[in-house]
């Protein structure tokens, strides 16, 4: 009979495949119950994820509010800088507007100080000149009689006027009256002339020609003065030196009138030098001409005007009449 040998390696071998299954569920079980898992965590980080982007999305929408905000208080702040900067520029240009005005103010000031002293210091003396004048005249003969310290011995009269704007802007009446009053206290004299301080002729037939003394003349010259208005220049230099040149003559008694407000020139020394160079003298020491002046207070009675050239005026015809064997007389009043 034969025998069987028992078979040990199926026993083994089934306990084996069992364990490896075993091992082979487990790791299938662990999968499973990983990938079980997995969704709940992939949605809760998503969740977060979009919690954090929508508080991330509203910050950035803050700071760009933020950021608006601030560009407006930016550009505000920059508007308002120019606007200080253009005020601070005008206002530095009116501080230095109103220092150079201060300046030239105190400075005008001065020289008005000035003027005044030596407006004031003329008056006195010629005052005092005319007082002498008017005590020399009583004890001289008829003919040498002066009227209002000015003589009245001439025999040819020749008027020189400024007919500037503003002598016919503010007493051309009164020059008109002055005038008339100056032929009346010549009842009769040889000829007549009669120029602006230019030295352009009232009547341009009598150039260089004594005009007839007639009464119908001397009407004819008033009533031309009256709308009489050529150029001038507002200095009696031109006038002065044409009349001394044209009618100045050894065998005549000639006297010069000017009228005026005011002088323009450069330098009185200047005009002085000119007609004494005109104006020869005989042997005796006469000028061939005598020069009067009248002058009319226009610019020290309209308020807001500068006196400076009519007070420059009054010093040169005080100076030139008294060269000239003549008179100035400076009226306190425009109005006829």
């Amino acid at each position: 009979m034969r025998r069987t040998r028992p078979r040990r390696a199926e026993g083994f071998s089934l306990s084996f495949l069992d364990v490896i299954c075993c091992g082979f569920g487990a790791i299938v079980l662990l999968l499973v119950l990983s990938k079980m898992g997995e969704p709940a965590s992939i949605e809760r980080a998503r969740l977060d994820l979009d919690a954090l982007i929508a508080r991330l999305q509203e910050e950035l929408a803050e700071i760009r509010g933020e950021t608006r905000v601030l560009e407006r208080d930016l550009t505000g702040t920059e508007e308002q800088l120019s606007e200080e900067q253009v005020l601070i520029a005008r206002l530095s240009g009116d501080f230095s507007r109103i220092q150079g005005e201060f300046a030239a103010t105190r400075q005008m000031s001065e020289v008005h100080e000035i003027i005044e002293g030596r407006l004031l210091a003329a008056k006195q003396e010629l005052s005092e000149e005319m007082k002498r004048l008017q005590e020399r005249a009583r004890h001289r003969p008829a003919q040498q009689q002066t009227v209002g310290g000015i003589p009245v011995d001439s025999e040819y009269v020749i008027f020189v006027i400024d007919t500037s704007g503003s002598m016919h802007g503010y007493t051309w009446s009164l020059v008109v009256a002055k005038m008339a009053q100056t032929l009346d206290i010549y009842p009769k004299v040889k000829g007549i002339q009669v120029m602006n301080d230019m030295g352009q002729y009232m009547f341009s037939q009598y150039a260089g020609k004594w005009i007839p003394d007639t009464p119908a003349r001397r009407r004819a010259v008033l009533e031309r003065l009256r709308s009489w208005q050529p150029f001038s220049n507002s200095s009696p230099v031109e006038g002065v030196t044409r009349a001394i040149r044209s009618f100045a003559a050894r065998d005549k008694k000639v006297s010069v009138y000017v009228f005026g407000d005011e002088f323009t020139g450069s330098s009185i020394t200047e005009v002085l030098d000119a007609i004494a160079a005109s104006n020869t003298r005989d042997a005796q020491g006469n000028p061939r001409v005598r020069i009067h002046a009248i002058g009319f207070p226009v610019l020290f009675t309209e308020p807001g005007v500068s006196e400076y050239t009519g007070v420059r005026f009054a010093t040169l015809m005080r100076a030139l009449c008294r060269e000239n064997g003549g008179t100035f007389v400076g009226l306190n009043h425009v109005d006829p």
